[in-house]
């Protein structure tokens, strides 16, 4: 449970039935990171657990300490702490209740202990790191750093590469125990493949194996989990050659506009090629002609300005018109759900 925020920890011991009774088998519950309906909350044993501790080592080369600077109530900041515990350090810990400063790292990286040293961030926390020379020297020094939370666009994680960073990009889910796609590569055990895939060979991810939850509690026919030791994502993805994921973007957040299609993440990943763009959110919004029209929300790369017309130029060189964004929103920063989701919910109550 969020302990700063006792609003949403009533809202999640209600919904999601803390103190009732549950499957023996049953070790944690941990809400998702959606904001809107009611919480969701995964059911983990501790099978599942230690199966997707165990693959985080073997990818990453063996157990060490582990740093946590996310929440520790959602999923990726607790998996943070119970791999240290396995491998029997303790983890070092940063307090993110009030905001997340990059220069903390510095502190806590010299601090851990163990034969390897890991942590995990979320890309906006990548972002602030790599505007700070002392807290990138820090981080530079660690074994791997699993970014995940969000989809890290391509320039920045060029960026890390370049600092030397030793990135890890992460895929997953609450359901399966977090990250459970690493660099896009399934950790051991896990399986992957695509429901309906349509003609270019994009599909609806389905995740198995032994990271994946029990169910949702209190919901025991939900559609995701159909099949026991199988999650059905509302992720679209694409598996090349080699079995590696790409996600292209998710079926729940689809724009209808003009009777076209358009993903979201297809277009930010256009819009974040641009380096003065930090980071960016394309969403749809209701338009009397066009059924929804196509807008971007976006955040100016440090020390850089962006503009409207800028966006859209770039957005016109490798989309179909229909795909570039009609207006362009520029904030300080995007809302948040969970530890990096954009919360597009917010964002549309906003923009309507």
């Amino acid at each position: 449970m969020p302990a700063a925020d006792p609003t949403e920890t009533d809202r999640l011991a209600a919904a999601l039935g803390a103190g009732e009774p549950i499957d023996d088998a049953v070790s944690l519950v941990v809400a998702t990171s959606g904001t809107t309906g009611i919480p969701k909350g995964a059911m983990h044993t501790p099978a599942t657990l230690s199966a997707s501790a165990a693959a985080t080592e073997s990818f990453l080369g063996g157990p060490g300490g582990w740093l946590l600077a996310l929440p520790p109530h959602h999923i990726a900041g607790l998996q943070v702490m119970l791999r240290s515990l396995r491998a029997g350090h303790t983890p070092v810990i940063i307090d993110v209740a009030g905001g997340f400063d990059p220069a903390d790292l510095i502190a806590g990286i010299d601090a851990m202990s163990g034969p390897h040293r890991y942590t995990s961030l979320v890309p906006t926390q990548l972002i602030k790191t790599l505007d700070d020379p002392s807290a990138t020297a820090a981080l530079r020094e660690v074994d791997a750093v699993l970014v995940g939370g969000a989809a890290t666009p391509a320039l920045l994680q060029q960026r890390a590469i370049d600092a030397g960073i030793p990135i890890v990009r992460t895929y997953g889910m609450s359901e399966t125990c977090g990250g459970c796609v690493y660099d896009g590569v399934a950790l051991d055990g896990v399986r992957i493949r695509l429901a309906d895939p349509n003609p270019d060979g994009i599909g609806r991810v389905v995740l198995s194996g032994p990271v994946v939850a029990l169910g949702y509690r209190n919901l025991p026919d939900h559609p995701a989990f159909t099949t026991p030791g199988e999650y059905r994502t509302d992720d679209l993805g694409r598996l090349d050659d080699a079995g590696v994921l790409s996600i292209v973007g998710r079926a729940d957040e689809a724009i209808s506009t003009g009777g076209l299609t358009v993903v979201p993440q297809v277009v930010e990943a256009v819009i974040l090629s641009d380096p003065t763009v930090a980071e960016c959110a394309v969403l749809g919004l209701p338009d009397e002609r066009l059924g929804e029209r196509v807008v971007a929300v976006v955040v100016a790369a440090s020390g850089a300005v962006v503009t409207t017309e800028r966006v859209r130029a770039v957005a016109a060189e490798q989309l179909d018109r229909t795909a570039v964004p009609r207006e362009v929103f520029v904030v300080d920063e995007l809302p948040r759900r969970g530890p990096g989701k954009v919360d597009r919910a917010a964002l549309r109550r906003t923009l309507s």
